[in-house]
Order: structure tokens, then sequence, then C-alpha cells
């Protein structure tokens, strides 16, 4: 937003301003609704990639863990058909992770993208009514109607697009979601998680591979959800809890299933 001359904004000031030259509430009002806003949106994004970074290494833990540990009940000591099945699972794992985020991504992107243009379309097509909605918006979160009003104004003639979607829809123009970034952090994320048992279960650990795998495994376990718990501002315990029993369980149910079918093959 342009700056103004202050007399000339208190010139033009809704009837209440306080006289004497003071600063109108136009300027102080309108800056922390639209900037506040907005700054919190992009604090959100921000949390929701770390959020979602963690979730793919926490998935890659579990989903490695519980192939190689399955396969190691089957086979003891086959290293080649534990490293075979955990490497197997280690890369499809991550391109699932980034090709679903990737097509998640990219039709939210589409949405926003169409969304914007028919908000495009309205503006040029409804100007007033569109102007009559904004204030009416700016009325909502505790404005007066004359300062809603002036505020409507003042961002419409600097951004009408920008300041229908920021506080319509929640979308900044110029910082639409990218699928690209969405799909290799997944990847990231789901291979580096993937890597803590694949590399444990193949360690030189004389018999004790496979119970020393499931001891880091629980380790990362507690880390992902202390994280994720912390990125959220939630309550750690609970979900430390969740994310532990969720991923012994998954590494009992694939360990009795490979005892099953190595005694079944023997």
């Amino acid at each position: 937003m342009t700056q103004e001359n202050p007399q000339s904004r208190s010139a033009q000031a809704p009837a209440g301003t306080p006289a004497g030259g003071g600063a109108s509430p136009v300027p102080s009002a309108a800056p922390p609704v639209h900037e506040a806003d907005r700054a919190a949106g992009r604090v959100g994004a921000k949390l929701n990639w770390l959020r979602a970074g963690v979730l793919g290494a926490n998935d890659g833990i579990v989903s490695v863990a519980g192939v190689v540990i399955g396969v190691a009940a089957a086979s003891p000591g086959n290293t080649l058909a534990i490293a075979s099945a955990g490497l197997a699972a280690l890369v499809a794992g991550a391109f699932s992770m980034a090709g679903g985020e990737y097509v998640s991504v990219s039709t939210q992107r589409d949405t926003e993208r169409a969304l914007l243009d028919l908000e495009s379309r309205e503006l040029r097509e409804m100007p007033e009514e569109e102007l009559v909605e904004l204030a009416a918006l700016y009325e909502q979160k505790g404005l007066s109607p004359a300062v809603a009003r002036q505020v409507a104004e003042e961002l419409t003639a600097h951004d009408a697009l920008a300041a229908h979607a920021d506080i319509e829809l929640g979308i900044r123009p110029d910082e639409l979601t990218n699928p690209w970034h969405a799909a290799i952090s997944s990847f990231i994320a789901f291979f580096a998680g993937a890597l803590i048992p694949l590399i444990v279960i193949l360690l030189p650990l004389s018999g004790h591979a496979t119970w020393i795998t499931v001891l880091s495994v629980v380790v990362g376990l507690v880390a992902t959800g202390w994280i994720s718990a912390a990125l959220g501002e939630a309550p750690r315990g609970p979900a430390i809890r969740r994310n532990v029993v969720m991923g012994t369980a998954t590494m009992a149910a694939t360990y009795l299933i490979g005892l099953l079918f190595g005694v079944a093959v023997g």
C-alpha cells in the first residue's frame, strides 16, 4: 500500500476520527488486518511443509522396518534377501510418496488457479459488488463499517485480486503451492527415514541385528513423534505414544508373518 500524506488521510477520515491532526485509524487498522493474516498464512504453510517432511520420514522408518524385519524373520542371516527387500521397499516407497504428493499438490494448485480465475472474472464484471463484499469481510473481522469500506477501497486500488484472494480464499496469487517442492521434499524425507532400519539391520551385530533394529526404529519414532507435536504445539506424550504403538505393531505383525513363512518354507 502506498504511503500517503498524514494530513490528507486526516481530511479523508470517517466520522468519529479524533481531531487535532492525530493519526487516522485507517492506516493503523488496515495493515495489521491484511498483513497479519498473510504472515500467519505463510507461517502455517511452512509448518505444514515441516510436518509433512517429518511424517514422510516416519513413513520411511516404519515401512522399511516392517519389510526388513519380516524378511529377517523368514530368512535369518540371509543378508542378500534382507538388503534386496529393504532397498526395493525404500525405492518404491520414496517414489510412491513423491508421486502422491505431486499429484495431490498439483490438484490443489489447479484448484487455486481456478478460484483465482473466477475471482478475477468477478472483479472485471462486477467491481462494485466485489468492493462491497470485501468491505463486509473486513467488518466481520471487527472493523467499523466506515473503516472497513476505506480499507477495502485502498486495498482494491493497490491490488484487488490479491486483496480478495487473501481474505476470501486464503491464497496469495504469487505464492501458489509447488508440486515439485512437495514431491522432492517427500522423496528425501522418506528416503532418509528408511535408511535407519535398512542400515542398522545390515550391520554385523552377531545375531542381534533384528532387535537392535527394532530399538533404533523406536528411537526414530519417538523423535518424529516429538518433532511433529512440537511443530503443531500439541502435547508431546500422546503423539509419541501413537507413533511408537503403531510402529511397533507394524514390526510385530511383519515379524510374525515372516516367522510363519519361514516355518512353512523350512
